[in-house]
């Protein structure tokens, strides 16, 4: 969370160049002001660093390993390693961001926590956080998602939070992001939302990174440690509203010679109707509180995603990566749910790790690279696949 001057860094009004900024109802204007106002003086002080890191480190089990996967580097031809962000406690990076913010929300005075999920993860990491704190707790998810991501769902009841399933819209992510912010409009006094992704009103794209960037600032120290040097050449990462890319992302994104690839939800692919690819297919708009690419039609209404996986089935960005990608400084790479599921079941049967389905977007992205014998490649393995175990059985047969 050390600051440093970068051109990708957002400015005093909320903008990653022409994304970000907060198009919020007026009833919300005092609570992300004083969020804004105050979150890096917050988190940069040494009482929320010194609670914050220990968290980290004795709850999470941080740091997470940087495996160097042989079955991978093997089919590439290079060397490819894993950052383990599925091996964290509750399973995917989310908790490191859920673990910031609370610890935010209760030095603003906050009593009652609301978030949203779409895959679970986020809204399971946010349930037990709050069942660390002792805070209540509600989360918003689709009524589609509930079905698909049962496992989740009942951990988040059994840590004692209220799961309300959302029936409106195509019942996803997207839907869970309005139901919160109602709630948020409702309760403004007393309710911190804590956004699972680097989407929303400023400042919660630049805190979410903020919060993330633990990912970065280890690979770092270990590639100097397992390879002699700290910069990769690539640096792979699913992405759907952008949290775990934005954690991989976050210090190298001055280092030009790093490259970056988000690889995005293409579902049926990004030609057709069933796609979540917003980098590929998305035009600017505003979309939950922020300008950024949305999948939308010519009047300006959002067109419902399709993925697979219900972590990456948004119609939006954060506009952190609409700004990367429009600038050139990243790849964007359209994932097909064949091609996620096909890189899934093949890092299971090569060395026993079931990814997430959302993971397994970034996986899939190593066969798109023109790679060297010398290149060395992070790939980001977001959460592991256990809330995913139905919908990988029920394609079993076609995979095995």
């Amino acid at each position: 969370m050390t600051h440093t001057a970068s051109p990708f860094e957002v400015d005093r009004n909320g903008y990653f160049g022409r994304f970000g900024g907060a198009f919020i109802p007026e009833i919300l204007q005092p609570c992300v002001k004083a969020l804004a106002d105050n979150y890096r003086r917050i988190i940069d002080s040494d009482d929320f660093r010194q609670e914050y890191d220990a968290l980290l480190r004795d709850y999470v089990g941080r740091p997470s390993p940087l495996y160097l996967s042989p079955s991978l580097s093997a089919e590439a031809g290079c060397r490819v390693y894993l950052k383990r962000e599925d091996l964290n406690h509750t399973g995917a990076h989310k908790i490191n961001n859920a673990i910031g913010q609370i610890l935010l929300a209760r030095r603003m005075g906050r009593t009652r926590i609301v978030a949203e999920t779409g895959a679970g993860q986020h809204g399971v990491a946010t349930a037990t956080v709050c069942a660390l704190m002792h805070m209540p707790c509600t989360v918003y998810m689709g009524a589609t998602d509930v079905a698909r991501q049962r496992p989740n769902v009942e951990k988040m009841r059994l840590l004692g939070a209220t799961v309300v399933p959302v029936e409106s819209g195509n019942r996803t992510l997207k839907d869970a992001c309005n139901e919160a912010i109602r709630d948020w409009c409702c309760h403004p006094e007393d309710t911190y939302y804590l956004i699972g992704s680097t989407m929303g009103p400023h400042p919660y794209p630049d805190l979410v990174a903020r919060m993330q960037s633990v990912i970065s600032r280890e690979i770092r120290a270990q590639l100097l440690d397992k390879e002699g040097r700290e910069e990769p050449d690539y640096l792979v990462a699913c992405i759907g509203g952008g949290s775990n890319a934005a954690g991989t992302i976050f210090h190298f994104l001055d280092s030009k010679q790093v490259q970056i690839v988000l690889a995005e939800a293409g579902g049926m692919g990004a030609d057709t109707p069933q796609t979540a690819a917003t980098l590929t297919v998305g035009t600017e708009g505003v979309l939950h509180g922020s300008r950024t690419l949305v999948m939308q039609d010519g009047d300006g209404q959002v067109i419902e995603p399709y993925s697979i996986s219900a972590g990456l089935d948004y119609p939006g960005i954060g506009p952190l990566h609409a700004h990367l990608a429009q600038t050139g400084r990243a790849r964007a790479l359209a994932i097909t749910d064949d091609e996620a599921l096909r890189a899934a079941y093949s890092l299971n049967r090569a060395e026993g790790i079931l990814p997430a389905l959302e993971s397994a977007h970034a996986l899939a992205a190593l066969k798109k690279l023109t790679l060297k014998p010398t290149d060395v490649v992070v790939v980001t393995l977001s959460g592991r696949g256990d809330k995913d175990i139905d919908t990988y059985l029920a394609h079993a047969a076609e995979y095995a």
